[in-house]
């Protein structure tokens, strides 16, 4: 299978988590343009231009990483990574919802300000809600954390493999886990894992070089996607004018329906 990814992106790392849990081998690419939503091509294999898409053979490719981890698991059930229990399947998909949106765009927002120098005045102030916000949310999964140490249920499973990705970007942003917490010890035990291992080491490879993109959105060459969940954080979090600005500029992209159509 051919996945194309971004090392950085946690819905492409929690696919490559997966991936690695059931012992499947895949190769990976990062797909040019898709930085500025320019790459016809790829949009092919997503119209949303976004990361990660699973080619699945010549005539099949997946997007969106819900539903690329709900195929891996329905083709490869072996090890299992979705609880028996409907309930436990049910609160599964609700970690990976919180995850994938709340969680997902406050992240996302302080990479706006560390890597792509948004609100250079307005910096303490959009960290100040960030990281609030990301306590609150780390106290809601300590919470979903089974006496088993784990979130999926009984067994590591598909709320780790969702949430996991979340929780270790806040450390690069400086908002981990308080040590010592539960929460903290399940990131350890999570870890500890060589499916997680190699993937969050492959992210923390793109730390340095996410930081030189500054020089690209300036010059017109980089758009971030502003889509739904990411724009109301900055505009709830009193980021509007990163907003305004990206618009002025032409360094934000919203979703291209027409690709749906090409």
């Amino acid at each position: 299978m051919l996945l194309y990814d971004h090392p950085f992106s946690p819905y492409g790392q929690k696919v490559r988590i997966m991936l690695r849990e059931k012992g499947l081998s895949f190769t990976q690419s990062l797909p040019t343009g898709i930085g500025a939503g320019d790459n016809d091509d790829y949009a092919r294999h997503n119209p949303r231009m976004e990361v990660p898409a699973l080619v699945v053979d010549d005539a099949h490719t997946l997007y969106d990483s819900t539903v690329i981890l709900e195929y891996i698991e329905d083709a490869y059930p072996t090890p299992a990574l979705r609880p028996a229990d409907a309930l436990e399947r049910a609160r599964c998909r609700m970690i990976e919802e919180v995850c994938d949106t709340h969680y997902e765009a406050i992240n996302w927002g302080l990479g706006e300000i560390r890597f792509f120098g948004r609100a250079p005045d307005n910096v303490d102030a959009l960290r100040a809600v960030a990281g609030r916000e990301t306590a609150q949310l780390q106290q809601w999964l300590e919470r979903q954390i089974q006496p088993s140490g784990w979130m999926s249920g009984a067994d590591f499973g598909w709320a780790d493999i969702c949430a996991a990705p979340y929780v270790m970007m806040s450390g690069i942003f400086g908002f981990a886990p308080e040590k010592g917490s539960q929460l903290s010890l399940w990131l350890d035990r999570i870890r500890a894992r060589p499916s997680v291992a190699d993937t969050f080491a492959e992210a923390k490879t793109q730390v340095e070089p996410m930081s030189q993109v500054a020089q690209l959105l300036e010059a017109g060459l980089f758009k971030r996607q502003y889509r739904d969940h990411r724009l109301e954080w900055m505009i709830r979090a009193g980021g509007v004018e990163v907003v305004l600005d990206g618009l002025a500029k032409d360094n934000i992209r919203f979703t291209d329906l027409t690709r749906f159509t090409a």
